[in-house]
Parts: C-alpha cells; sequence; structure tokens
C-alpha cells in the first residue's frame, strides 16, 4: 500500500515516531561520507529542513549520484528520534526517488551565501531560499490575519475596480490602459489624443486606490474594507517604492478621526501579534540573519499605547530638537510635508513608541479630508512606526457637500470625474472615515527587511517586469 505524503510542518508538530511516512520536497544540502549520507529536504512548509539518513550500502551510489541541491525528490521511510544534534527527528530512508535533477555546474542556488540584488535577479528561484521562504509564509499570514480581523469585526470585504477613469488621485503618476494602437495614435483638432475608438472611450488608467469606490460602499453596507492591487508610475528606485503594489483600506460610516485612530491601531497589533503567534520559526530566523531587534521590535508595538499627537505639536518637537542641535536633512517648519527622518525621529527617539499625527495643514493633503474649524487643518491621521515611517495614512472624510465641492475646485478636481462621489454627500451622507495600508510596508516592518522589492514575490519597478 503506497504511503500518503505527509507535509514537513505537520510532521514537526506530531513527531509520529516510529512510523513510516514518505515526503516530497528540494534538496536543500547533501552530506556525509562512504557509508552514509545526510539530505536536508524542505517543502516550503516550514522553514525547518527534514534529515533523511541513507545507508549507502542499501540503495547504492548511483542512486544518490543525482542528489544534490535543488533535486526534487520523494522519500519514504521510518520517522526516529535524531542521534545527531541539530534536529528533533529525522526519517531513516528505505526508498527514494527523485523527480527532478539540478544540475550543480548551472543551479543558481547553491550553498553559499547569495546577495538580495542577486536573488532579485533570479526571482523565480528565490522563493526557495530559507530567506524568501520564511517571507512569502508571512505574506500569506499577513493576508489571513488582515482577513479575520475586518471579518470578526463585521466588515464585508468589498471589490473595487482595477481600471478606472478618474483621475482624481493624481493622473501624473498613473499607468494608462489602452486598446489603441500606438503607431498610430488618433487626434482631434486641437491635437490631443482622441480615445473616440478606445475600448472604454475615454482615457483609463490601472487604480492608484480603491478608497473612493469603498466610501460609497460604506455608505450602504456600514464598515468594509478593500484588499487588492494598486498601482503608480512613479519613477522611484528608492526601497521604499514599487510600481504595483497591495492596499488595504477599510471605510467606515458613522466613524469619526478618533474611533478611526482606534481602528488602525488595534488592526496593525492585532496583524503583528497573529505573526508572532503563528509565524514564530520564521521570525526567528529573520531575526537571527537580518534584524537582531526584530522579535524585541514586534513586542514593544503591541504592549504599549501608541501616541496621539496633532502636526502642530510634532512640528514644535521637532523644531526644539534642531534648535537644541539635532540634524535634519530636510527643513522644518508648519506647513512642511514631514520626511520619513522626522517621523522616525518623533517614534524612534522622542516617544520611543508608534505615533499617531494628526490635524495635518490641509494644503498637504487630498481634498476630501474633513476641514476642521480652523479653516488651515484636516482631519488627517497618520500611523508613524519605527523603522518605516508612515505605514497608515487615512482621515476622517468630509461629508458636508458644499464643502467637498469648494475644496475639490480649489485643488482643481473635475466635477465630471467625480460626480458619482459627490453624490454620496447629496443623498443622506453620514459622518465617515477610513485609512490606507500599504501592505507592503506592514511586511517590511513584520519581517525587517529594509528593501521593499524583497517582500512582494515579483517586484515591478521602473525598467523592471520581468517574470
Amino acid at each position: 500500500m503506497e504511503i500518503k505524503r505527509s507535509i514537513i510542518s505537520d510532521l514537526f508538530k506530531i513527531k509520529p515516531i516510529g512510523e513510516k511516512v514518505n515526503i516530497k520536497g528540494w534538496v536543500r544540502t547533501k552530506r556525509g561520507n562512504k557509508q552514509v549520507a545526510f539530505i536536508a529536504i524542505n517543502d516550503g512548509s516550514t522553514i525547518k529542513n527534514m534529515q533523511v539518513v541513507v545507508d549507502i550500502a542499501k540503495l547504492g551510489e548511483e542512486t544518490l549520484k543525482p542528489v544534490t541541491t535543488g533535486a526534487c525528490l520523494t522519500v519514504t521511510g521510518q520517522l526516529v528520534a535524531s542521534q545527531g544534534g541539530g534536529q528533533e527527528i529525522e526519517i531513516q530512508c528505505e526508498e527514494l526517488t527523485v523527480y527532478g535533477t539540478a544540475d550543480p555546474q548551472t543551479y543558481p542556488l547553491q550553498k553559499k551565501g547569495h546577495t538580495m540584488e542577486y536573488l532579485r535577479e533570479i526571482a523565480h528561484l528565490r522563493p526557495r531560499t530559507n530567506t524568501f521562504g520564511a517571507v512569502f509564509r508571512l505574506r500569506h499570514n499577513m493576508a489571513i490575519a488582515i482577513h479575520k480581523f475586518f471579518h470578526e469585526r463585521g466588515f464585508y470585504y468589498f471589490h473595487t475596480p482595477i481600471i478606472t477613469a478618474s483621475d482624481c488621485e493624481g493622473a501624473g503618476q498613473m499607468f494608462q490602459v489602452t486598446t489603441m494602437n500606438l503607431a498610430d495614435i488618433k487626434r482631434d483638432e486641437n491635437g490631443a489624443v482622441s480615445y473616440d475608438d478606445d475600448f472604454f472611450g475615454k482615457q483609463a488608467s490601472l487604480t492608484v486606490s480603491g478608497q473612493l469606490e469603498a466610501e460609497l460602499a460604506a455608505m450602504a453596507l456600514g464598515a468594509v474594507y478593500t484588499f487588492g492591487p494598486t498601482f503608480r508610475a512613479e519613477n522611484s528606485n528608492t526601497p521604499r517604492h514599487l510600481a504595483e503594489f497591495w492596499m488595504i483600506e477599510p471605510e467606515v460610516a458613522f466613524n469619526e478621526i478618533e474611533d478611526n485612530m482606534q481602528l488602525a491601531e488595534d488592526f496593525i497589533k492585532y496583524c503583528v501579534q497573529w505573526a508572532l503567534d503563528n509565524c514564530y520559526d520564521d521570525l526567528k530566523f529573520l531575526n537571527d540573519m537580518f534584524d537582531k531587534e526584530l522579535i524585541e521590535r514586534l513586542n514593544s508595538v503591541i504592549k504599549v499605547d501608541f501616541v496621539r499627537l496633532t502636526y502642530t505639536q510634532g512640528i514644535e518637537i521637532l523644531e526644539k530638537a534642531v534648535k537644541d542641535g539635532r540634524k535634519f536633512e530636510f527643513p522644518i517648519y508648519w506647513g512642511a510635508d514631514l520626511a520619513a527622518e522626522h517621523e522616525r525621529y518623533l517614534v524612534e527617539e522622542h516617544f520611543k513608541r508608534p505615533v499617531i499625527l494628526t490635524d495635518y495643514p490641509k494644503e498637504i493633503k487630498s481634498f476630501y479630508m474633513k476641514q476642521n474649524d480652523d479653516g488651515k487643518t484636516v482631519r488627517a491621521m497618520d500611523v508613524l512606526f519605527p523603522k518605516i515611517g508612515e505605514i497608515i495614512g487615512g482621515s476622517q472624510r468630509e461629508e458636508d457637500y458644499d464643502k467637498l465641492l469648494r475644496r475639490a475646485d480649489e485643488m482643481h478636481v473635475p466635477h465630471k470625474d467625480i460626480w458619482w462621489y459627490l453624490d454620496t454627500r447629496r443623498f443622506g451622507t453620514a459622518p465617515h472615515s477610513g485609512f490606507g495600508l500599504g501592505f507592503e510596508r506592514l511586511m517590511l516592518f513584520v519581517t525587517g527587511m529594509s528593501n521593499i522589492r524583497d517582500v512582494i514575490p515579483f517586484p515591478r519597478t521602473p525598467r523592471n517586469a520581468e517574470f
């Protein structure tokens, strides 16, 4: 009778010592001598490799020749308590079949250190490394935690469009979607591109946010969230920017700014706690190999209350720091958009805990944010984190039709593009709030990785759309 395959992570959990088991996976290493071989096999389910002990006299040297790093095997044998150090259990091999070989001369992932830059060039193989196995298991777990958090609180997962004709988000940085023949573009009498024959009959782009559509849903379903890909054609090659990234955007009817801040704090603490509870082996690996303070930093975030601070108070603290001799690359003044160095100073040096900054000058924020009575600031909120700076951005939304219209005019947002959005303020308007969390920003924090290209499987960046 054929033995059903066991997942390696399950074997480490259950430890059915003495039973005959079958595993399938990829060879990480093979070592040994003339009598015995030790093969480390990984199937992707855990950071831990399963050690397979092979009696060479029993299986024959020829059987083991194609067993090299990267080869794929199926192994059947008895699970026993390990004799050597380094692992609790191992398999005494009885049968071994090679599914696929990996030529040691050409297989790129030999047993030596590789740079992150090199691994990006072979992104199709990098999930087979310990590092990226850990990162992508964590990515899955963070996605599960996000859905679980919102589902348990009565939110509805709402799918917003990926193709949009709305350019109120800043069309200069949007990818255009067209079926037109780019070698023969039709133009009108003014020389402007004519979209009459294009698929949608108008200019269309990939979305940079599902927020506006999520607001429409919140005004009917009460509490919704989006979780999907978004796109920004920003020609930026920094370790913090991607052209394609995932966003989580909750919108909640009847929530004011205080409720919004609490939701953001609860949400991010839930995700971090989930990682600690469900991915400890992977976190421990990343902690030991990349960022010795990772687990300590994750624990520190869930144990403290986030500071609530107005933008004006934040500027005062930063101005005092400058007066006391602290050097910043970018200038500090009321009305400035804070740089990551300013945000990190507040979080890492001044308060030593996450900060939620509120009430920003209206000039540096979007048209849809609720205006405060002072006429100068809006009810915006940014959650600032250690190592990252801004991880969440949100606000109470402007529910007053006339104020929203006025602000749209001031910021040159054409009414024809947002008539549907304005309608929610004309018919049964209500206070509501929401925020956006860049999924990859969360991943950077949870994994301790330093480059955003290393927390998404196939990064899309300027001049790079491989795989």
